[in-house]
């Protein structure tokens, strides 16, 4: 997690240890529960109505991230998300040093590429992302999804 931007998590997801010594990544449908069952959480305890919009926004960007992670940065290392004042922030960290690109959606010839379209996602319905090193290795991309 992001040092500078330590708070308690609402949402913890483990990621599952096939043995000892061994984990596999959280998969995206984990961290879309997740998110859900945080924003319901939020919802509940302001007995307001969940927005259908903001709700599913965020379940995309927290798949998204998931996603990612393991398609790009070895696996996901770790997974949290809590609430910031109207918005819900998601966490993953990864075992990747290496930042996110956004890749144009063609190639050199003209070919439309698979793939590619995460990361764009993510900064188009966050309001705020941060990409920071772990001291340990590896990276945690934050993103805070606004809540109406």
């Amino acid at each position: 997690m992001c040092e500078k931007h330590r708070t308690t998590p609402v949402v913890e997801v483990p990621c599952a240890a096939d043995g000892p010594g061994q984990s596999r990544p959280c998969r995206p449908a984990d961290a879309r529960r997740a998110v859900e069952r945080a924003i319901d959480a939020c919802c509940r305890a302001r007995r307001t109505p969940c927005d259908a919009h903001a709700v599913s926004d965020a379940r995309l960007v927290a798949s998204e991230l998931t996603s990612n992670a393991i398609l790009h940065g070895g696996g996901v290392t770790g997974f949290h998300v809590d609430l910031v004042g109207r918005g819900v922030r998601v966490c993953v960290s990864d075992r990747s040093d290496r930042l996110p690109v956004v890749r144009p959606p063609v190639d050199r010839e003209g070919r439309r590429r698979v793939g590619g379209r995460g990361w764009p996602i993510v900064c188009r319905l966050a309001r705020e992302v941060q990409v920071c090193d772990l001291p340990s290795g590896g990276k945690c991309i934050s993103a805070v999804v606004p809540l109406p």
